[in-house]
């Protein structure tokens, strides 16, 4: 394993290297394929480079673990946006998650239908390409070296364009409360029906999934004056069985929702569908297995037995399905992991990849 403890080490073990790097930041967020080749750990590029809090911004550099991040903000009463989730128990993947982790996966909980994904949070970054070049854009330099944005690149690319070593990021102020609808929902179909009318509604919703055996899940947050008056209007609007309004307790669920809680000790494939909400109910009934929803049912997580190809069971539908974990950690998965692309969209990102790696050698293969 490469260890560097900074960019400059970084690059110049990407700049000398004789074959395939596997990148890794907390190893908390893998695929169901491994990356061959020998490991550069981000683990030693750590600490907060600046923060900002009258201007609500942050810069860090990539191996800063979130929860020492998400203390420093909250020591000031103001969080990440996109609320990254923890799928250490979900995945079978202890470690502790880092801030370029979540961005290099678009890592988004819950709020994601109210203040975006992770890419929309990212404001700047630096990176080293597979040549062994610190590129940068955004952020407080405001220079673009590339020619490209950068951040919607490098966000969700996995490591395949540039090894991240350090991203800014804009914040939001911490909710001083939060409500927690609970509503009756037997099935996909009614959950997308409640979730529906929560987020067309006037009262802000940040927050809208569903668990099996619990019902429709609303959040609302902000003063607690307003609160209180919005909840109880979508209360009687949905019919809401409880509205929650214990700030722990509405946490543990929404960190439930966000690691798919249901689904952790299913044995079998774990999958991920990001699709149009309207389709959820249909998918959900196709795959004949329970399901977790989130982002008001445009994200959909499965467990399905072991080699299935769940995007034939599923069809049809708009978005991707991602192979999440295998029941035989290690082995070879039957289908592909990634939703295949097109043969335009699929030429597009490989002249990006050769681009920013032309070797090939930043976790070669993992996005083919």
């Amino acid at each position: 394993m490469i260890a560097p403890a900074s960019e400059a080490e970084l690059a110049e073990a990407v700049r000398s290297a004789s074959g395939p790097l596997a990148i890794r930041g907390g190893g908390t967020r893998p695929l169901a394929r491994a990356c061959p080749g020998t490991v550069l750990s981000v683990a030693g590029l750590t600490g907060i480079v600046l923060y900002e809090p009258q201007t609500l911004t942050l810069v860090a550099r990539a191996g800063t673990p979130l929860d020492e991040i998400e203390a420093a903000l909250a020591a000031e009463g103001q969080r990440l946006p996109f609320e990254p989730p923890d799928w250490r128990a979900l995945l079978g993947a202890p470690g502790r998650p880092t801030i370029g982790g979540a961005i290099a996966a678009n890592a988004s909980g819950p709020r994601r239908v109210q203040a975006g994904a992770a890419r929309d949070s990212l404001i700047g970054l630096r990176a080293v390409d597979g040549t062994g070049t610190v590129i940068r854009n955004g952020g407080r330099t405001m220079k673009n070296v590339t020619g490209y944005d950068l951040a919607r690149l490098m966000a969700g690319a996995r490591g395949t364009l540039g090894v991240l070593t350090e991203v800014s990021l804009k914040l939001l102020p911490a909710a001083g409360a939060v409500a927690t609808l609970i509503v009756p929902a037997p099935d996909a179909a009614a959950a997308v029906a409640a979730m529906t009318a929560a987020l067309t509604s006037p009262y802000d919703v940040t927050g809208a999934a569903w668990l099996p055996g619990t019902g429709a899940l609303i959040r609302i947050e902000g003063l607690a004056a307003s609160v209180a008056y919005r909840a109880g209007r979508l209360a009687g609007r949905l019919g809401a069985a409880h509205v929650e309004r214990d700030p722990e307790v509405s946490a543990r669920i929404w960190r439930d929702v966000a690691g798919a809680a249901p689904l952790r000790d299913r044995p079998g494939d774990l999958w991920r569908f990001s699709i149009r909400p309207s389709q959820a109910p249909g998918v959900a009934a196709r795959l004949g297995v329970p399901v977790v929803l989130d982002w008001g049912g445009g994200l959909v997580w499965a467990v399905l037995p072991a080699g299935t190809d769940a995007r034939a069971r599923a069809r049809p539908y708009s978005g991707h399905a991602t192979l999440m974990r295998t029941a035989a950690p290690g082995a070879a998965p039957a289908v592909p992991v990634l939703e295949p692309e097109s043969p335009a969209v699929a030429a597009l990102s490989r002249g990006l990849r050769a681009r920013f790696d032309p070797r090939g050698i930043l976790n070669a293969g993992l996005m083919d």
